[in-house]
């Protein structure tokens, strides 16, 4: 995290250093990429691409701190992942029609179980059966490292809403999840 000097770099990076911009795209984008896999999947890095093209505008006018410039990187994001959802939903699913199709890719198994015992399974897996606001809120809170405001902002809900909803949502969590002892 842009711990020390992260509102110079901000403040830099909206005068349009180069080296500012490219220090704010390695500490957000990793957050960035985290939430879109969870809503897009294998689309992330597409509609990554999309958010910093849509920021990138808007950065020459900003004027907040790092936390601000998250906040809107994250609404920006869930247009976007919105826009995608409309976009492919109106598109008939297609395959392709040669062979290639009824092989299975080694490389996809591979993929598909190093996922399940990452950290973006481990988040999949725990927000998996909530109802879509609720995890909506912990990914913005959790990953989007995001505080209460600003996801009620971008989620349109008051703040008490927004806190709510979080206790509920770690209630159930508590509930279901199965506890385990940790032994050395």
């Amino acid at each position: 995290m842009l711990a020390a000097g992260s509102e110079e770099v901000v403040g830099a990076a909206v005068r349009g250093d180069e080296t500012a911009i490219a220090s704010l795209y390695r500490e957000l984008h990793p957050q960035l990429l985290r939430y879109l896999r969870h809503h897009v999947g294998r689309f992330a890095e597409d509609v990554g691409s999309e958010v910093w093209l849509g920021l990138a505008p808007q950065l020459a006018e900003f004027g907040g701190t790092i936390a601000d410039l998250r906040a809107l990187m994250f609404t920006i994001a869930r247009r976007r992942v919105v826009d995608h959802y409309r976009q492919y939903g109106r598109r008939p699913s297609t395959c392709s029609l040669d062979d290639s199709a009824d092989r299975a890719d080694e490389t996809d198994v591979e993929a598909v179980a190093v996922e399940n015992v990452t950290a973006q399974g481990a988040v999949s897996a725990l927000v998996r059966g909530l109802p879509d606001d609720q995890a909506e809120i912990v990914l913005l809170r959790a990953l989007g490292e995001l505080d209460v405001a600003q996801v009620a902002q971008i989620v349109g809900k008051s703040a008490g809403a927004v806190r709510i909803a979080q206790h509920r949502t770690l209630q159930h969590l508590q509930q279901t999840l199965p506890r385990k002892a940790v032994t050395r």
